[in-house]
């Protein structure tokens, strides 16, 4: 570590207040009467949990996850994820993230293979929406997962990419700055 190298301790305190966190990485947004939401690049299974894990820690209400996995890649990870979100988080809410040339609701219907009880989690198409609608609707001492996209500014939807921010998307909902 930097003080076994020497550094003193005062002079880490002082440079590890200037840090800023790696954009969309468990990045956290809050605003005065609304949930705490974190926005995390987690798209895949062992991702998720510990993105939950971590988010889990901080959350003295419910536990969201909002996620979808990507089209035309792994397949056998969809299931997986949605049982991680079912086990780990108290209300899911499985939306798109990058579907490419998939159909959108065939890789929701994926993702709820692996749950016990699917019934439970909330289906959205259009992760803009459902971004919207959890923040929306989760209280003040909730947290907010939204996992999947991260830093990617986009959502490819068949052969387009199209402009698409989850931390932009929660920015606006908190009034605060991505």
């Amino acid at each position: 570590t930097l003080l076994a190298l020497g550094y003193p301790l005062t002079d880490l305190l002082k440079t590890a207040a200037r840090l800023q966190p790696v954009c969309g990485r468990m990045e956290v947004f809050s605003a005065p009467g609304k949930p705490a939401v974190v926005v995390d690049y987690a798209h895949t299974p062992d991702a998720l949990e510990k993105a939950l894990q971590a988010a889990r820690l901080h959350c003295s209400g419910k536990l969201w996850c909002v996620f979808g996995c990507g089209g035309d890649r792994d397949k056998g990870k969809r299931p997986l994820m949605g049982a991680i979100a079912e086990e780990f988080a108290d209300i899911v809410v499985v939306t798109d993230d990058n579907p490419r040339t998939e159909e959108p609701r065939a890789i929701i219907n994926d993702i709820l293979a692996g749950m016990l009880d699917a019934g439970q989690a909330k289906v959205m198409e259009g992760r803009a929406e459902a971004v919207t609608n959890a923040v929306m609707q989760a209280k003040e001492n909730d947290v907010v997962l939204v996992a999947g996209k991260g830093h990617e500014d986009y959502q490819i939807v068949g052969n387009r990419r199209l402009d698409y921010s989850d931390r932009v998307t929660v920015a606006r909902l908190l009034g605060a700055v991505a």
